[in-house]
């Protein structure tokens, strides 16, 4: 039996280019058998073949980019404009591909990949079509930017003809009734790979993951895995450590154009000898670099969800966060949700002080730290796997589509 087609719309993805979304792309179309994945994506580094297979998806790399182009070089202004010309590029992808392989769907993920949709419909190829709203920034900033806003009418035509729209927080999900989506929204969060975080690994791998980040044995060490951008707050991270004692250091994973602003503020408040710029790791390689560090922590501005947490729940880290967004829909706190099983500790937004006194909450009562991680294990384990969300999509999702 011939198996139906579905075409991803997605800005960036594997091997070199991915985050949150493109990580969920992947989790569920890989536990997905009876449907063949195609992907247009954007061809940043123009040394990756134009078509390839990665797991269950035949990507197709389309429009400009440079040779060995690496994470932080597209968040320069060639690049955006780049980005602005994959809009018609990816639509005229989508028209070819569409005349091969019938495609019985389309799959947005993210509200802007509904640009290329709708020029598709313009020009008579109306598919039904999925949007996934994966968004962290804020609306604001998603939608009233000075060169989105002038094209709101296209994002509204996109969101009012969408075939489903499935969100992965309540919180995202209001957006598409604010733009004029009619029907029900799926609410299906992202998850982890949990048997990949919680995995165990003997006391002499650790201690090796130790020797390589330069932990010793008196150190407390916060990590985050964070794109370095302003919504993720890793300044609000850096500033706490002025706080707190000097054998409390702060690794960073992750790349980001506010790299530099973040060095300088490290140095500005005394801290820059305990600040570690990691850079970008191998989300294969992550969990055991979380298992040799103390403390997860993120206070966010704004999320649609957040995996990291998630990952760091699976992993047993105490995590600090805000509550800002989707992250109130799992994160928990003793104080603010008396009702629920604590399962992190949330602070205000822009709060190094909060956040300073609740790393020294986790340090100091070991025995509640023990029960916020069961707690927070707990939770990923029944709620937010992939095995589980992949069955949610096929069903609740693609199964609109079919």
């Amino acid at each position: 039996m011939t198996k139906k087609k579905i075409l991803i719309f997605s800005l960036a993805y594997y091997p070199k280019y991915y985050g949150g979304a493109e990580v969920a792309i992947k989790e569920i179309t890989d536990r997905i058998s009876d449907i063949e994945f195609h992907m247009i994506t954007m061809r940043f580094d123009s040394v990756l073949p134009k078509e390839e297979t990665i797991g269950n998806i035949i990507v197709h790399r389309v429009g400009l980019g440079f040779p060995n182009a690496e994470l932080t070089t597209t968040h320069s202004l060639l690049f955006y404009l780049f980005k602005v010309t994959f809009v018609p590029i990816a639509a005229i992808a989508g028209l070819r591909l569409h005349r091969i392989h019938s495609f019985v769907g389309f799959w947005a993920m993210m509200s802007y990949m509904l640009f290329p949709i709708v020029l598709l419909r313009f020009i008579g190829v109306r598919v039904p079509y999925v949007l996934t709203l994966q968004e962290g920034d804020p609306f604001q900033h998603v939608f009233e930017r000075w060169y989105i806003a002038p094209f709101s009418p296209l994002l509204r035509i996109g969101f009012e003809n969408a075939k489903v729209v499935q969100a992965i927080s309540t919180f995202l999900g209001s957006w598409a009734k604010r733009y004029g989506f009619k029907g029900d929204v799926k609410i299906i969060p992202n998850a982890v790979n949990t048997a990949h975080f919680g995995k165990m690994y003997s006391d002499r791998k650790i201690d090796e993951i130790k020797r390589e980040i330069q932990k010793n044995k008196s150190d407390v060490y916060l990590v985050t895995t964070s794109r370095l951008v302003q919504k993720n707050a890793i300044d609000d991270g850096i500033r706490a450590l002025s706080y707190l004692a000097e054998n409390i250091k702060f690794l960073i994973f992750g790349t980001g154009p506010d790299e530099g602003m973040l060095r300088n503020i490290a140095q500005e408040v005394g801290v820059a000898n305990r600040v570690i710029f990691w850079g970008q790791i191998e989300h294969a390689e992550m969990p055991k670099y979380l298992k040799a560090c103390d403390i997860f922590i993120r206070p966010s501005r704004s999320e649609g969800m957040g995996n990291s947490f998630v990952e760091a729940f699976a992993a047993e880290l105490p995590v600090i966060t805000t509550q800002e967004g989707g992250l109130a829909e799992f994160v928990f706190d003793e104080k603010r949700n008396p009702e629920k099983p604590t399962t992190a500790w949330a602070v205000d937004k822009d709060s190094p002080e909060q956040i300073a006194e609740a790393v020294k909450d986790i340090i100091n009562n070991p025995d509640k730290v023990d029960q916020v991680k069961k707690n927070a294990k707990a939770l990923a384990f029944e709620k937010y796997d992939w095995d589980i969300i992949a069955i949610d999509m096929r069903q609740k999702v693609f199964g609109k589509l079919l």
